[in-house]
């Protein structure tokens, strides 16, 4: 008689905002088993999603849907071997201690942000999952690095770092040219959250010094601090930096296609997706060398040693003419084409089997 297979459960509870990053992270997950063949694999998948994606990779998965009982009743659960939660904050987890548990973590931005009894219950909700893990990835070097400096790991739960996938557009994809931009004058990319640490403004005050170019943003221009880049640009009438807000996807390529250069000044990023997003499309990258940008841009980036206006624009004027014939820099889409979902997923896949086959033996 043929040996049931192992279960692993992955949490892909996030898909409730399928338009957030962890979202689409969760999404690109089910893409990619929905397309492999999991009939060699040595373990079934059970998927933890919202009931609207049941049936999405067709019946050679199980699904279980997300609900809030669960998170006060997890005995209700189906027994599972190994548990992914594909995040830190994730308010799902098992409850048998015999279930191994993997933990993946992003980010500590909580400790940065946050204050007080909020910033407690943040370190405290996370311990909680370091504590449960059988294992624990992070998304990059500096990410398992904040780790150590948070959190206590137990010296036998194995720590591995595991870089983000990232989806990368096709030549024949479509792309579509955002309303407000426009084509009269080369221009400069950025996009992410409109708030403090993606420190826009930096990039903002630098455009004083390059009339000659535009620069867009995007992200949602709602937030307090879109406010305040509304107001840095008003008083001092740039009329060549546009706030965009949200763009699609197809807006998004356009923008990368056809930017002279991505700008990321942020400060603090678990990885930093879309300096590997805009070298896959051969634009120069001028980004802070905070928290993981420098492990990430490598040294196929360009780093502002600091936020002086003045210097930022120093810095991208000697080196945008540079840029097509440098020969590092030559080798920066072959190097953004190495962080593919393919890649990523293949050595889940690997430490799902291990898992699935090692007597781990943590306490929890």
């Amino acid at each position: 008689m043929k040996a049931e297979k192992k279960k692993v459960l992955l949490d892909l509870s996030v898909l409730k905002h399928p338009y957030c990053g962890l979202g689409q992270i969760a999404l690109n997950y089910l893409r990619i088993i929905r397309d492999m063949d999991t009939s060699t694999l040595p373990f079934r998948f059970v998927l933890l999603v919202p009931k609207k994606y049941f049936g999405f990779c067709g019946d050679k998965v199980d699904y279980v849907p997300r609900k809030r009982i669960f998170k006060w009743l997890p005995f209700l659960y189906p027994k599972v071997d190994v548990w992914h939660a594909i995040h830190q904050l994730s308010p799902f987890f098992p409850y048998s201690s015999q279930t191994k548990y993997l933990l993946t973590i992003h980010d500590f931005n909580f400790m940065y942000e946050k204050e007080g009894k909020v910033k407690q219950k943040y370190i405290n909700k996370v311990q909680k999952r370091i504590d449960m893990a059988d294992k624990i990835v992070c998304i990059s070097k500096f990410t398992r690095t904040e780790l150590t400096r948070w959190m206590h790991t137990a010296d036998t739960t194995p720590v591995e770092v595991v870089y983000d996938g990232v989806e990368f557009s096709q030549p024949t994809d479509t792309a579509i040219r955002p309303i407000k931009v426009s084509e009269d004058k080369p221009f400069f990319f950025s996009i992410g959250e409109m708030k403090e640490k993606k420190n826009f403004l930096a990039i903002i005050r630098m455009m004083e010094y390059l009339p000659q170019y535009n620069l867009y943003i995007a992200g949602n221009a709602g937030t307090p601090y879109a406010d305040e880049c509304r107001r840095y640009i008003e008083t001092h009438q740039l009329r060549n930096v546009t706030l965009l807000g949200f763009i699609s996807n197809e807006e998004r390529r356009w923008l990368y296609s056809n930017c002279e250069a991505f700008l990321f000044p942020s400060l603090f990023e678990g990885f930093g997706l879309p300096v590997i997003e805009a070298m896959s499309f051969g634009k120069p990258v001028f980004s802070s060398s905070e928290t993981s940008l420098s492990e990430i841009g490598d040294q196929y980036a360009y780093f502002f040693k600091s936020f002086d206006a003045k210097a930022m624009a120093q810095l991208v004027e000697d080196n945008l003419p540079k840029f097509p014939t440098d020969p590092i820099r030559q080798k920066e889409q072959e190097y953004a084409f190495t962080y593919t979902y393919e890649k990523h997923f293949d050595r889940y896949i690997e430490i799902y089997s291990e898992m699935c086959n090692e007597n781990i033996c943590n306490e929890k």
